[in-house]
């Protein structure tokens, strides 16, 4: 297996399932120390660290307790967030405060509480976890839309804002990946069989896409490899974003 995270240190929020935990794993795997940071936090080979992004004193002692561990951080992986469904009739002002909170403030907290330690990296990369939601229309998704959408532009404000200290920002936009979360929402349809078969059929490779595949995308941005890449948003959607093919025949 690569080596090349060999010496770098490594923060992933939301790592204690799904996405976070994938590329987690996939960045301790090529060498990277690996702190998680989640309200359920996994344990070995992990530095498990319990906190919700949603306060900022677990946030900031979290870091802290990394920068501390490892002797700095390199690396931050802002992935943790929640999910919404419904239109923009459907929700309270008291969810969509929660879930903005949760998916964009929380980046910011984290980003921020990480700042000292990557400005002194030589090696510095934050990677958020965005989503095909931030640039398609999806039916039911009016508020994670919206705040997947503030993810985007806050992606590229801060790669703006952090490019001449040496911090590289990007973004992942997966599409409907095979995650706990998503699992979840299934179980809770009418018809789960045919809500998984509508949400493979929208993605034109015909299936989900796997933790592991976005972990991937993850760990190339956080990578000395993507050294010249700054302020993008690589998806990994099975070609939702980029194609409209012709219906399959039958």
């Amino acid at each position: 297996m690569s080596a090349e995270f060999d010496g770098l240190s490594a923060l992933v929020t939301g790592g204690g399932s799904g996405i976070g935990l994938a590329a987690a794993t996939l960045l301790a795997e090529r060498g990277a120390r690996v702190a998680c940071l989640d309200i359920n936090p996994p344990g070995e080979p992990f530095l498990g660290l319990k906190a919700d992004v949603g306060d900022d004193a677990s946030v900031r002692a979290a870091v802290e307790a990394a920068a501390e561990r490892f002797g700095g951080l390199d690396i931050v992986v802002n992935n943790a967030g929640v999910g919404a469904t419904g239109t923009v009739a459907d929700n309270p002002d008291s969810e969509w405060l929660r879930v903005l909170d949760v998916n964009v403030l929380g980046i910011v907290r984290v980003t921020r509480a990480a700042l000292p330690y990557l400005r002194r990296s030589g090696h510095a990369a934050v990677v958020n976890t965005c989503s095909i939601a931030a640039t398609a229309g999806l039916p039911s998704r009016a508020l994670y839309s919206a705040t997947k959408g503030a993810v985007l532009s806050l992606t590229l404000a801060m790669a703006a804002d952090h490019i001449q200290e040496g911090i590289r920002v990007n973004c992942v936009n997966p599409g409907t990946a095979d995650t706990p979360w998503v699992s979840r929402l299934l179980d809770a349809a009418d018809d789960p069989v045919a809500e998984r078969a509508a949400l493979e059929q929208r993605q034109p490779m015909g299936r989900l896409v796997t933790p592991e595949e976005i972990a991937h995308a993850i760990a190339y941005l956080a990578g000395p490899y993507a050294s010249a890449t700054t302020g993008t948003a690589l998806a990994v959607d099975g070609g939702v974003q980029g194609l409209r093919l012709r219906p399959r025949s039958t």
